[in-house]
């Protein structure tokens, strides 16, 4: 045992609701440790940063409780632990790493613990999984937000050592981010900022710039904590970054999670961090630096996996397709999944690791589509039934999707069908049942899944399937180019709606693309025989233009990491969008033309 403990309740004083409190004495201080769950269960040790205290865990807590025995604790000099006398030199890395064993010892003494750290949190939590005296304590770690110091020194050593454009580049923009750190070493000021004007607004500003909730975080200690919790940079930075030891090597699976707008670290710091930690798993979300107030359902999910496959034996992801990282284990919702575009899409996120819901009218054509997603190593899928255009039917599925599985993640509108004729020989009841599919559906979908994501506010992403029709007028497909063009006009008013609650909208504009949707698509105003005809010449012509779903599907993928807002795929497309933009008459004279599907 590394120190000693003593055990009190304290009804209502701790931020995790239902927690039993401890104090654990050790190295001259004790420490106020929050356990939830049942202590017999796998033990998650969360770490929390600067200037925060145990309670930032508080929603992530709550999510883990149920699976597992889950312990925070207040860092020395914060919350409702004492800090050291003096305060110069009681922070340190090796005093910190006492601390955690402490807490281990105490909370867990027979089995390893799963670490989760963020910011300093994991800034220190980095030490504990790489020096020798922690090895068979910690079973993994899942770093948020905070890199090692060790690593960091290296990282710079080499750009340093080596320059190239690129690697002073990266130094730069790291040194700009970097500004805080600076500041807190400077005598002080720190400490009479944050027991002034930048501890009360301090609440503001995680609020608005971080996109926290306004749920009365942080808590009343802040002032003090930050005031303390500026001698870990003080007692640490220059002394690690210039010295930074050879063997930081992790004895245990690591899970970094980036968030790509993070304001004070760049995500190239990790660049390099297999030499580090061979047995690496990488995560990335489009969100800010305070993840685990923003993001908890995501976080939660994520270190939950994370920790049943370690203690499974198999730890890391075992999705290996392209954007694993940032769709790993999120919840994708795909309609009119059972073939063409939509299909290619789930297999695409099932590949990524998301958990897929596959949407079809088709019952069996669902099914066949979840059945490979799962093969192609989807963490879940499931097959769901549903016509897109009945909207009680989609009421009925957004409440059991919900109610089931959870928010979803992504939300890909891809249900639709074709129609073929001129407007005149284009039917009051043709042009119901095109628009009620093709943007009937968008609308429904929207609306009732949308509106969950918002509620929610952990952001999210919506992607709408249009078409090059959308913005390219044509006498053959009056009807289709209409619904279209409505989904892209509806795609652009909800991204501008939904962009300050974190969730894009994309609207995806394929061209002539190889589906089925071709051999299936209706022709007004012709009789059966000459409807087929058509049909078959225009599964013919797009079949001789041969451009796969799947490149669709990738488009779609690229779109949500990057958050595009309207992605014309195929080269046809891409040079009608472009005409639409800057030569309008040209596209106007080429819709005069009568198209071989006439």
């Amino acid at each position: 045992m590394t120190g000693s403990l003593t055990t009190a309740r304290f009804a209502g004083v701790t931020g995790l609701k239902g927690a039993r409190e401890r104090r654990v004495c050790t190295g001259g201080v004790e420490l106020c440790v929050a356990e939830l769950g049942d202590p017999g269960r796998p033990t998650v040790v969360l770490v929390h940063g600067y200037p925060d205290s145990k309670e930032v865990w508080s929603e992530i807590a709550s999510r883990l409780a149920g699976r597992f025995h889950v312990v925070a604790y207040d860092v020395r000099g914060h919350g409702r632990s004492t800090a050291p006398r003096p305060l110069r030199g009681g922070f340190t890395l090796e005093k910190l790493t006492d601390d955690f064993l402490a807490v281990v010892d105490a909370v867990s003494p027979d089995r390893p613990v799963h670490l989760v750290g963020h910011d300093w949190g994991s800034v220190q939590s980095w030490e504990f999984v790489t020096v020798g005296r922690t090895a068979g304590r910690i079973a993994s770690f899942t770093s948020v937000s905070g890199p090692s110091l060790d690593h960091f020194g290296h990282w710079i050593n080499r750009r340093v050592k080596r320059p190239t454009p690129r690697r002073v580049g990266q130094l730069l923009g790291q040194g700009a981010k970097s500004w805080y750190v600076y500041l807190l070493h400077t005598p002080v000021l720190p400490e009479l900022a944050w027991r002034g004007p930048l501890g009360r607004a301090w609440p503001r500003i995680l609020e608005r710039v971080e996109k926290t909730p306004g749920d009365g975080y942080p808590t009343a200690s802040l002032r003090s904590d930050a005031a303390h919790g500026a001698w870990l940079y003080r007692d640490n930075v220059r002394r690690r970054l210039r010295s930074p030891r050879a063997d930081a090597y992790a004895h245990a699976p690591v899970q970094l999670v980036t968030p790509l707008e993070d304001a004070f670290l760049s995500e190239r710091l990790s660049e390099d961090l297999e030499l580090w930690a061979p047995r690496l798993t990488r995560r990335t979300l489009p969100a800010r630096h305070w993840v685990p107030r923003s993001r908890p359902d995501q976080l939660a999910a994520w270190i939950s996996d994370f920790v049943t496959s370690v203690e499974s034996g198999q730890p890391g992801a075992s999705a290996t397709g392209r954007y694993a990282d940032r769709f790993g284990g999120q919840l994708v919702l795909v309609t009119g999944a059972g073939s063409g575009i939509g299909r290619a899409t789930a297999l695409a996120f099932a590949e990524a690791g998301a958990r897929v819901l596959a949407v079809d009218r088709d019952a069996e054509a669902a099914a066949r589509t979840a059945d490979e997603a799962r093969r192609r190593g989807a963490a879940a899928a499931w097959a769901e039934t549903a016509d897109v255009s009945d909207e009680q039917a989609m009421e009925k599925l957004a409440a059991r999707v919900t109610t089931e599985h959870g928010v979803v993640d992504v939300l890909v509108n891809n249900a639709g069908i074709g129609l073929g004729g001129s407007f005149f020989d284009t039917t009051t009841e043709d042009w119901k049942k095109v628009l009620d599919v093709n943007l009937w559906g968008v609308i429904h979908g929207c609306r009732l899944f949308g509106s969950r994501m918002a509620e929610r506010g952990q952001g999210g992403h919506i992607v709408n399937v249009a078409s090059a029709a959308a913005f390219q007028p044509s006498r053959a497909l009056p009807a289709y180019g209409t619904s279209k063009a409505a989904v892209l006009m509806l795609s652009e008013c909800l991204r501008a709606e939904l962009v300050g609650r974190g969730i894009g909208v994309s609207a995806i504009c394929p061209g002539f693309v190889n589906t089925a949707i071709t051999s299936t698509a209706r022709f007004a105003g012709v009789d059966a025989e000459e409807e087929r005809r058509l049909q078959r010449r225009a599964a013919r012509l797009y079949g001789l233009r041969g451009y796969p779903p799947e490149k669709v599907a990738a488009a779609i993928l690229r779109a949500v990491v990057r958050d595009e807002p309207v992605v014309p795929v195929t080269p046809e497309a891409r040079a009608a969008y472009a005409l639409s933009r800057w030569m309008p008459g040209t596209l106007r004279r080429i819709a005069r033309v009568r198209s071989p599907l006439q």
